[in-house]
């Protein structure tokens, strides 16, 4: 018998206040530190889902869309947007305020996906997801999409490895903000 989970079950928010010792050499919190506060928080939602531990696997583009400043309090929602068998993608909402105001700045978004493991670190299924709203079966079904084009690019890649012709690839890219001066002719 499979066992599902509804998101709300795993659902994690993490809060943390941004102290100076965040900032970069531009005076707001440098990127590294929101980076690892979304893992941290990724992990945490799947691990509540999975049951178990779990390691990143990868993640889909950190937008940045706002700075965060010192002395804000900086809110991390996660949620389990999809499952594979033993993989979860993970969606992550950044918001950060000024305790005393009431205003909330959404700063980054990001897909963690992460996969749970078993004590030997081999990869463990995690249950199903129960879908239980409109909003739900739709990060669902753009997960889902996401996951294709991967796959999409993957093999585009592949092609275009194996097809690169160097004459035909300087001329595509000529007009790109590039200079060529091959040393190995």
């Amino acid at each position: 018998m499979d066992i599902y989970k509804s998101v709300a079950e795993s659902q994690t928010t993490l809060t943390e206040l941004m102290i100076p010792s965040y900032a970069n050499f531009g005076g707001k919190i440098h990127g590294g530190i929101v980076m690892g506060l979304m893992d941290k928080v990724a992990y945490v939602c799947g691990a509540k889902h999975a049951g178990s531990y779990c390691v990143t696997a990868s993640v889909d583009v950190i937008d940045f869309l706002a700075p965060v400043e010192v002395g804000e309090l900086v809110s991390l929602h996660a949620s389990v947007n999809y499952v594979g068998t033993s993989s979860m993608v993970i969606g992550i909402r950044v918001e950060s305020q000024q305790p005393s105001q009431r205003v909330i700045k959404h700063t980054n978004t990001s897909y963690f996906t992460m996969v749970a493991t078993d004590e030997d670190r081999k990869p463990l299924q995690v249950p199903g997801l129960l879908l239980k709203t409109q909003e739900e079966v739709r990060r669902f079904y753009e997960a889902y999409h996401r996951k294709e084009l991967k796959k999409y690019y993957r093999s585009e890649e592949s092609r275009v490895k194996s097809a690169f012709e160097i004459n035909q690839s300087m001329e595509i890219i000529r007009n790109e903000r590039c200079k060529i001066e091959l040393t190995d002719q």
